[in-house]
């Protein structure tokens, strides 16, 4: 017998995505989160059982929900023979996959998280998404790239998801061939950084430079 926490989080992801459905013709309206819990059976109390924050706390369930149904499935997938790049391009499209039939109500969560009472809390939604993709697939620097991995990740699913909404390509190859160009740009990184590295290994000291010019002025 699962425990309660086991069975809330159960519960909670039913009414979820119960809801999710109704956002996409009414929006993040009381009248979406009522339908939605008559579809999971649920009495309207229980949306403030489960989501005390209300459609703000649903919307960003949201996306921890599609971050959890992406890793479940890239558990499953053998990646052992796969590069870095390969990896990530992977979890991003296996998010996308969770996220297909719920276009219209990402379309809807965009707009409802764009809100600047809501930016805040979308900003460490994406975190909390391309923190989780780095670390599946095993990632694990923790140097100034582990930011900037981060950020720039961020960067490729924010757009790519923006391309991804309007892309009427078969089997969205349009966006798999964007995505691999924009994830191929974070990958040159660690390398450009190493070329960064070594031109400033080879620059002569600034202080040195000083002191001789100050030398010569005597």
């Amino acid at each position: 017998m699962p425990d309660q926490s086991g069975n809330h989080l159960k519960q909670r992801n039913r009414l979820l995505e119960a809801i999710l459905p109704h956002v996409a013709f009414d929006g993040w309206t009381d009248a979406a989160l009522q339908a939605g819990a008559a579809d999971a059976g649920l009495d309207e109390i229980e949306i403030d059982r489960f989501f005390p924050g209300g459609a703000r706390e649903i919307a960003i369930c949201f996306s921890d929900w599609a971050d959890q149904q992406m890793l479940d499935a890239l558990s499953s997938r053998e990646t052992d023979g796969l590069k870095l790049r390969e990896r990530v391009a992977l979890a991003v499209r296996l998010r996308f996959g969770v996220l297909a039939p719920h276009r219209e109500t990402i379309r809807r969560t965009i707009a409802f998280l764009s809100l600047p009472g809501n930016i805040s809390r979308t900003g460490k939604a994406v975190y909390n998404t391309v923190d989780a993709i780095w670390h599946a697939v095993g990632d694990r620097s923790s140097d100034f790239s582990f930011y900037t991995k981060r950020a720039l990740l961020a960067g490729v699913i924010t757009t790519t998801t923006l391309f991804w909404l309007n892309d009427d390509s078969e089997d969205s190859a349009a966006s798999w061939a964007f995505l691999d160009r924009r994830i191929a740009d974070v990958m040159k990184i660690p390398a450009l950084r190493s070329r960064l590295e070594k031109v400033v290994c080879r620059l002569p000291d600034p202080f040195e430079i000083l002191r001789a010019a100050r030398a010569r002025a005597r």
